[in-house]
């Protein structure tokens, strides 16, 4: 290691417990015990251009221990992706570029947002499916990367991590690499306390190639040496295990739980300083050689990008693969949506699986599939082959029980671009997912969630498999559109919005059939609302989504023959109609009139629209669907006895 070397892991540990004490908030000691990792990593491994952050064929890095996001926005402005000193001094700061946890979309050179541990480690095993999809497909000339993420015993100890290494080793993912900080030390102290794992012989048994390197985590050479050796292996996906002392070299502080957080200030900060050979009385220090020699590692990569342009420029893959890193489809490819015909009966699901089937070969970005219910959720697509060991080309992907991995994975393919994802499972188990998909919205990540078994409909299962809540709790989250067609046209609508919006999509479709209406219109779905069934002369609007639409319609029928007449209403996604105006809202909606909503779910919400609502606030109960549906008031007599009271004022 050169003496500049020293000091330029000095200075990026002088800036990490800068940063943290000007914000008085953050994580110092990671930061510091992995600056000589990221030293090594941005300047003898990683193969980027800072000059060009979004380069498609660069090496993806992923900081899943995104606490010690300083140790990576460091890097980022040392290496020239355009952050300054100021942004260093505005940690954690309103409106800053350096926020408290690294965010996708926000900051130059930042890969997908991370924090809640475990699930930058799935989002790299997504990069990593989509790199080698991506090869397979256009070729080593367009395609040659790799994915590196750091990780922490916080990453490992979380559920997540287990299923998205297990799916990483099955899929035998060779250019994804992952390295271990062992530090020993959480937040409430020793790592011994709670986390006694073999590590290195549960990533084996995965089937990763695993590199211990023991206690090496201020040797470059060893480092790199052993990232090498690790890089190497191709069939497998490949831990490396350093052993780190977090807050090195802090005299009081290293290997200590306090130094995971907020624990140097402005004494021992002077004291660790002078240790490292740094000026002690001034912040944020960097000599003009080191930053002229980090400033030359961020370019290191700019021949191999100029080489990289000019193959893509000269190749007769050129259109495809542009187009499939877009996530678009080819020319006319939404008119390859089905259609159907008034009085079919047909699931939404299965519905959501024509289209999806008959855009697959159209949209060469589209891959995904379902949480071992690829067929219960119609995200099969048996024309585009399955991802394999043996088939990196294929688009099916089957991904076992693994729904948080497989939401996070979905997250990193898309963010890593050239894959739009689709992913399925019941919706009740949009539970064991959400923490994905917050992230997913977070980061508008261009991924379609397929969530099937809408409602108590679901039926015999019982209320472990219905979903009451769930549509409540979806809707509340910033960035992610919630679609619920009332019928197969609507679901062609669904998919038309879904693969043009720039953040993720949710999908929630009828496990069983359902009358395609006169009145639904695919054009209906991307203004959030409008009327199916209009009425100059109404007394009531009804309004309702998914499978109640069509029981609305029946229920106005139902209510003619008593001398009341209804207008419908569907409304299928809330986030696309509150962006209307309120004037075009109210057209649809009706405020002049009395307002019934009717949905199979919890009531949370849609005192927005409407006066009263049919709903579910409680679970359901084991039985035949529709016997469910009726026994908690989901007949057109029941919704036109509510209405009928609602124009009586009673």
């Amino acid at each position: 290691m050169s003496d500049l070397e020293t000091r330029a892991i000095s200075v990026i540990r002088g800036l990490a417990m800068d940063a943290v004490n000007a914000a008085r908030s953050g994580h110092q000691g990671t930061a510091m015990a992995l600056a000589p990792l990221a030293h090594v990593l941005f300047t003898r491994i990683l193969t980027y251009d800072a000059d060009a952050p979004d380069w498609p064929d660069r090496d993806r890095f992923v900081l899943s221990a995104g606490h010690a996001s300083i140790l990576q926005y460091s890097l980022l402005y040392l290496t020239g992706f355009g952050l300054s000193l100021d942004d260093l001094r505005d940690f954690r700061q309103w409106g800053s570029l350096t926020p408290g946890h690294p965010e996708a979309g926000h900051t130059p050179g930042i890969e997908v947002t991370t924090g809640p541990l475990g699930q930058g480690i799935a989002n790299a095993v997504g990069m990593a499916i989509a790199e080698e999809q991506l090869r397979a497909r256009f070729g080593a000339d367009l395609c040659d990367h790799r994915v590196v993420a750091i990780c922490s015993d916080g990453d490992l100890e979380e559920g997540i991590s287990h299923e998205a290494a297990s799916l990483a080793g099955h899929l035998g993912l060779g250019r994804l690499l992952c390295v271990y900080d062992d530090n020993h030390i959480s937040i409430d102290g020793p790592t011994e306390l709670t986390f006694s794992d073999d590590t290195p012989a549960r990533f084996r048994a995965y089937g990763w190639e695993v590199v211990e390197l023991g206690e090496v985590g201020d040797d470059l050479d060893a480092l790199e040496a052993g990232l090498r050796r690790a890089m190497e292996v191709t069939d497998r996906p490949s831990l490396v295990v350093v052993r780190t002392h977090i807050g090195t070299p802090a005299p009081r502080s290293t290997d200590t739980p306090d130094v995971h957080g907020y624990a140097l200030f402005d004494e021992e900060i002077a004291e660790t300083k002078a240790l490292m050979g740094l000026p002690p009385d001034e912040t944020f220090f960097v000599p003009d050689d080191v930053l002229a020699f980090y400033r030359r590692a961020g370019r290191r990569g700019r021949g191999a990008r100029e080489a990289w342009t000019r193959r893509l420029s000269e190749s007769p893959l050129r259109l495809a693969f542009e187009t499939a890193l877009d996530g678009g489809g080819e020319p006319g490819w939404d008119e390859a949506l089905p259609r159907w015909e008034p009085g079919e009966s047909i699931a939404t699901r299965k519905a959501s699986n024509a289209c999806l089937r008959a855009l697959a070969p159209r949209v060469p970005a589209l891959t995904g599939g379902g949480a071992d219910l690829t067929g219960n959720t119609g995200t099969a697509m048996p024309e585009v082959g399955v991802f394999s060991v043996d088939e990196r080309g294929g688009r099916q992907i089957y991904f076992g029980v693994r729904e948080h991995a497989m939401g996070a994975v979905a997250t990193g393919m898309a963010r890593h671009g050239g894959a739009l994802p689709v992913v399925g499972t019941f919706f009740v188990f949009s539970d064991y997912m959400r923490g994905a998909v917050r992230l997913a919205a977070l980061s508008r990540a261009r991924v379609v969630f397929v969530w099937s078994h809408d409602s108590v409909g679901v039926g015999e299962d019982g209320p472990t498999h219905q979903p009451v809540e769930h549509l409540a709790a979806m809707r509340a989250m910033p960035g992610l559109l919630v679609i619920r067609p009332a019928d197969a046209t609507e679901t062609a609508g669904a998919w038309r919005i879904a693969l043009t919006h720039d953040g993720p999509t949710a999908l929630v479709l009828t496990r069983q059939n359902v009358t395609v209406l006169a009145g639904t219109d695919p054009a209906g779905v991307g203004a959030g609302g409008y009327p199916v069934l209009e009425a100059d002369d109404a007394d009531i609007s009804l309004v309702a989504t998914g499978s109640e639409v069509g029981l609305c319609v029946d229920a106005a029928a139902v209510l003619a023959e008593r001398g009341v007449t209804a207008r419908v209403v569907s409304l299928p996604c809330w986030e696309l109609f509150a962006e209307r105006p309120a004037h075009e809202r109210d057209a649809v909606l009706r405020p002049d009139l009395p307002r019934l909503g009717v949905e199979a779910a919890a009531s949370l919400g849609w005192h927005r629209w409407v006066d009263e609502v049919v709903a579910i606030d409680r679970f359901g109960a084991s039985a035949p669907g529709a016997t469910v549906m009726a026994r908690l008031g989901f007949t057109p007599t029941d919704i036109a006895d509510r209405a009928e009271r609602l124009v009586g004022g009673t």
